[in-house]
């Protein structure tokens, strides 16, 4: 890890906050602050872990004269070891969209109240993992199922390197179990997709002539009786050239919503324009696949095992319990390595 650079670079980014001018632009104000937060945290790490690998280094020479014990060794090599590995899988995070905040769409697919149900399933899965992992997430729109959970659902997910962590789960997410919808307890495999982009700020201008764009209120759905359902908040715009249709019900205000539809429609032609720009990424849209038998990254088993598994990149457990509560860390780094590898693959074929 190369802490000089970082120190020199911090060293020029403060010095721009002390120029008079410095909030004249208040989005390039905001993207230095934001920049120099990240390198601050960056320093503290890699001072953490410096710090760590000295006292590990003094207690092997006190182990070696007997003068502490195995576990005071192991533990210290257990801490050091980890930060190394959290400092390591960020060095994976470099792409300029990876520290940006997340949204995160599941649609059910073939399955009918089964695939609803399942949907519902993965959003609490990622809620919680949000939850675990010191990450805000909040609902931008929701669709609720004919009978059961959920046809389709938007999240936002606010904190640091959220993109990053949860681009990989991009794909089709297949159940298999004992359905409680069915009355005969047969075994049924059900589908939802996932699909995540990057949330731009301010500080990224993205220019939208005002003619390719159609815009639809309406009344968000949900329980009777509130203000919300009375008076047309939801939003729907449709963005003529590319086909994206964006809809957001997440506040009362139809302004509000307005908002918050046109930051995602811009993050999404974001995420468009990047690809654009990088050959070598894999493009999220033109991969995508029916949500059905065939297509899936990964599999979730309840009967008649128990079993989760990437196809991508192998990675397995048997608690099916724990990662449906949201640990799914593991399969989030397996991806990031099995990406890192493929790329520098790539690069030394080219």
């Amino acid at each position: 890890f190369d802490l000089s650079s970082k120190h020199q670079e911090l060293e020029l980014q403060e010095k721009k906050t002390f120029q008079e001018n410095f909030w004249e632009n208040s989005s390039e104000a905001q993207i230095t602050l934001k920049r120099i937060k990240f390198l601050k945290n960056w320093i503290k790490n890699i001072d953490s872990l410096e710090e760590n690998i000295t006292d590990l280094e003094i207690l092997l020479e006190y182990h070696k004269k007997n003068e502490c014990s195995d576990d005071e060794l192991e533990n210290q090599y257990n801490k050091s070891n980890t930060l190394l590995e959290e400092l390591e899988f960020k060095t994976m995070l470099s792409h300029e969209s990876d520290n940006m905040d997340a949204v995160l769409q599941i649609t059910a697919g073939a399955g009918g109240t089964e695939s609803c149900d399942w949907a519902q399933m993965l959003m609490r899965m990622y809620v919680m993992y949000c939850e675990k992992n010191k990450l805000k997430s909040s609902i931008l729109n929701e669709q609720d199922g004919d009978t059961a959970g959920i046809k389709s659902a938007t999240l936002k997910i606010e904190g640091e390197y959220a993109f990053g962590w949860l681009k990989g789960e991009n794909g089709v997410h297949r159940l298999v179990r004992i359905s409680p919808f069915d009355s005969n307890a047969k075994r049924h495999t059900s589908f939802a997709s996932v699909y995540v982009y990057p949330l731009i700020d301010d500080s990224i201008n993205i220019e939208i002539n005002q003619s390719d764009l159609e815009i639809n209120t309406s009344r968000s759905s949900g329980a009777g009786g509130q203000s919300v359902n009375k008076i047309e908040t939801k939003v729907q715009i449709t963005h003529k050239p590319s086909g994206i249709q964006i809809t957001c019900s997440e506040t009362r205000s139809q302004l509000d919503n307005k908002v918050r539809a046109m930051q995602m429609l811009k993050s999404q032609l974001y995420e468009i324009e990047l690809k654009k720009k990088n050959e070598k990424r894999n493009e999220i849209e033109s991969s995508k696949k029916k949500i059905e038998w065939g297509s899936q990254i990964r599999n979730y088993v309840l009967h008649p095992y128990k079993l989760v598994k990437d196809l991508r990149t192998g990675t397995e457990t048997g608690n099916t319990d724990s990662v449906l509560n949201g640990n799914i860390k593991d399969f989030l780094k397996s991806y990031l390595m099995f990406n890192t590898n493929q790329s520098n693959e790539n690069l030394s074929q080219s």
